[in-house]
């Protein structure tokens, strides 16, 4: 079973961390840190409360004064580079106590993102004053690192996995769409990455605004631009929305027959697994393009059935042509999801058409 992520926080990073500050500042008393971080509640604590946790040890061991204490991250983080993810303690502890001080919190987390990331620790100054915040940001689009490139879009994402959402851009995103049109062709496939998953954040809230942006951006014929613009279109694509389905090239009602849906067998235990059979029959006399997804219909803890669409294939059909599918699904747990015991079905989604729906049972 993999490391859990918390325990990147652990004795050897607390040496070298405990060290830089030292020689940062002299009169940190390591003892005292060590000390706090490792109260009684520190096994119990996952990654996001342990970084909290440390946040507020280390404003304790640091001079009262924030600019004084800010001084000194600044001039440790260097000696601890090496330590990457687990050093976003420093933008927290900005974003914790230096939402009253700009002036020197800005380019803190300047430097900070490109050690770590401060696409969390930005989120509240967005709160607090969203245009200053905002032209901070379109600033940041034109940085000559991408880590600050990024961070313009990362951190405006409506829907930040694992951060405070953004409420108003989720009304209305469209105070993010200068960044992202300044960052569309950027030369960092990190940087547009990024672009596409805030794309696609927008779409849960306002898909015609991403609908939109991709339609005019789909004129720049590149790898680059097709890919993001597949990226930013993914949740549009598997819910079947006919508009995104047509921007990526499926468009029009294919004439086709999904038959033969089998799961089996058709009562699996936990952690076991089944397997989805079916057909795709083209009734075609031209060839047709066809996006292949199977959606799970799963169990939820409270009785409600929760909806989730997979991958499976993109396939040109030729005239009359019939296609078999077979696919494996586990139901052992993964991190990113949950199963219960109860009853499930499956449905297969061609350009959003759905078949009729096959159940089985798990647990």
């Amino acid at each position: 079973m993999p490391e859990p992520l918390k325990n990147i926080y652990n004795a050897p990073l607390f040496e070298a961390f405990t060290a830089a500050f030292q020689a940062a500042y002299p009169a940190f008393d390591r003892e005292a840190f060590l000390d706090a971080i490792y109260d009684a509640e520190w096994e119990g604590r996952e990654l996001k409360a342990r970084m909290r946790h440390i946040t507020v040890c280390l404003r304790a061991a640091l001079p009262d004064d924030y600019r004084t204490a800010l001084d000194i991250i600044r001039r440790a983080a260097p000696s601890l580079d090496a330590y990457g993810f687990a050093t976003m303690v420093f933008p927290d502890f900005v974003e914790l106590y230096g939402l009253d001080d700009w002036d020197v919190s800005i380019p803190a987390l300047e430097q900070f993102t490109q050690q770590c990331s401060a696409e969390f620790a930005v989120r509240p100054f967005i709160l607090r004053d969203a245009d200053r915040m905002m032209a901070q940001m379109l600033d940041w689009a034109g940085h000559p690192s991408h880590h600050l490139r990024r961070l313009a879009s990362e951190g405006c994402r409506p829907r930040l996995p694992w951060a405070m959402a953004l409420p108003a851009f989720k009304a209305d995103p469209s105070p993010i769409l200068p960044i992202l049109e300044r960052l569309k062709q950027d030369e960092s496939e990190y940087v547009r990455r990024s672009v596409a998953n805030n794309l696609n954040d927008i779409a849960k809230d306002n898909p015609q605004v991403t609908l939109d942006t991709a339609a005019r951006w789909r004129t720049i014929d590149t790898p680059e631009m097709q890919a993001l613009i597949s990226r930013a279109l993914r949740t549009l694509v598997k819910e079947g929305n006919p508009a995104a389905l047509a921007l990526m090239g499926y468009a029009g009602a294919a004439a086709f027959a999904i038959q033969n849906l089998s799961v089996e067998p058709a009562a699996v235990a936990l952690n076991g697994s089944v397997t989805i059979t079916f057909e795709v029959r083209s009734l075609s006399d031209t060839p047709q393009n066809l996006m292949i997804d199977y959606v799970v219909y799963l169990a939820g803890a409270n009785g409600q059935p929760r909806r989730k669409v997979f991958k499976l294939s993109k396939k040109t059909l030729a005239p009359g042509e019939t296609a078999v599918f077979t696919r494996r699904h586990s139901f052992a747990p993964v991190t990113t999801r949950r199963y219960y015991p109860g009853e499930h079905a499956v449905q297969i989604q061609v350009n959003g058409a759905l078949s009729e729906r096959a159940a089985f049972r798990v647990g």
